[in-house]
């Protein structure tokens, strides 16, 4: 049995506001490419879809040109994909049932009665059976009808949320099953702040969704997805393949590819990194201007100047410009200091109360200031309240 791992396509994404659409068609089209080399039995994509849970129209045209695309190259295969914490779980649901007769399955929203289980889609080779489960992004508030309460009646934590999920399920240990999850996962041992992320990824204060991949032992292989960086999770087997396209400027340089996985009879199994070549790449540029320039390129580049000049002088914002149609921002370091400089001015960042004055004006006196700032402060501690039941 042979199939890709995809992740993280986070397609509508936008680099420090340059539109990336048609890097990522590139980049689709040359998965297209290895399907068409390769041949796999299916391919599997651990979830973020989209890079917003409202995708614009585009990015759902881009979606579904790439998706049309890849079923016909692999007409015989079969096309897995998982919403992750970007996505709306009920539109990557919607048709769930109808597409699944026709060998694609878009899995949107975890079990949530205790009738319902992890999806699982089953194929055969001539070692029998391979078992994918097919699990989405999950907070402990999405299912604790099925895996229940604390004894105060309060969430249970990601990892026994998890750990609680996947021992309701029935897993046959003589035959091959393989898990596609959208989770932070972290290796037995491991803290959270040992393992790198991406500036793309999002992540929740104190880390409280990490999970020890202890949990996917039952498992002959993991096909995760949520952390951008292509890592293994303590074994061969349990992988984030990251990205396909750079996402952030934390990510230059790494190669990012398609895992492929071949899988034999019952504990033998291999894994393929199938590399992906970006129309241009995501680069961090060091040195004084002068050394600067002379690197002029199309690819998506960040200037570090280690010479000190006037960042207010024009005609070097210009020279950087001409020389870097793709310049993201410029940053100097030097003296031990680092200054960044973005191309577009940010603004002032107020604290909540002088953020709607500013919006109000002259229309605020002294006698209602009192009185607006208990209304801003509830509104503020009710958010905050909603947002901790939701974790």
């Amino acid at each position: 049995m042979r199939f890709f791992h995809l992740s993280d396509l986070h397609i509508g994404l936008k680099l420090m506001n340059r539109d990336l659409s048609g890097e990522q068609d590139y980049i689709f089209n040359q998965i297209i490419t290895f399907a068409a080399a390769q041949k796999p039995d299916a391919v599997v994509i651990a979830g973020d879809i989209y890079d917003r849970s409202v995708p614009s129209a585009e990015a759902v045209e881009l979606f579904d040109k790439f998706v049309t695309r890849l079923s016909e190259t692999i007409p015989d295969g079969v096309i897995m994909i998982i919403s992750g914490n970007h996505d709306s779980a009920q539109r990557i649901d919607c048709f769930r049932s109808v597409l699944a007769r026709h060998n694609l399955h878009l899995i949107g929203t975890p079990p949530r009665t205790k009738e319902e289980h992890i999806e699982k889609v089953s194929l055969t080779d001539k070692h029998g059976a391979v078992n994918f489960y097919l699990l989405p992004f999950v907070k402990p508030s999405m299912v604790k009808a099925i895996v229940g309460e604390d004894e105060n009646g309060n969430n249970l934590s990601y990892q026994e949320t998890l750990q609680r999920l996947i021992e309701r399920e029935t897993i046959n240990p003589n035959e091959r099953n393989v898990i596609v999850s959208h989770q932070f996962y972290l290796p037995k041992g491991k803290k959270a702040d040992e393992i790198e992320r991406m500036d793309s990824e999002i992540r929740t204060v104190g880390n409280i969704d990490e999970i020890c991949a202890d949990v996917l032992e039952p498992f002959d292989y993991a096909a995760l997805g949520h952390i951008h960086k292509p890592m293994k999770v303590g074994k061969e087997n349990v992988r984030y393949c990251g990205t396909p396209l750079a996402c952030s400027v934390s990510e230059a340089g790494q190669q990012k590819g398609i895992i492929m996985v071949d899988m034999a009879e019952k504990g033998t199994l291999t894994t393929t990194v199938l590399p992906l070549k970006p129309l241009h790449k995501v680069r961090v540029i060091k040195g004084s201007l002068e050394a600067v320039l002379k690197e002029s390129c199309e690819d998506y580049v960040t200037v570090v100047l280690r010479d000190e000049v006037d960042f207010d002088a024009l005609d070097m914002k210009d020279k950087l410009r001409f020389a870097f149609p793709n310049l993201l921002e410029i940053r100097g370091e030097y003296q031990g200091k680092t200054n960044y400089h973005p191309l577009v001015e940010e603004k002032e960042i107020l604290e909540p109360f002088a953020l709607c004055c500013s919006f109000l004006k002259d229309r605020v006196d002294a006698d209602e200031e009192a009185a607006y700032k208990k209304i801003l402060e509830d509104v503020i501690n009710t958010v905050s309240e909603m947002e901790g039941e939701r974790l």
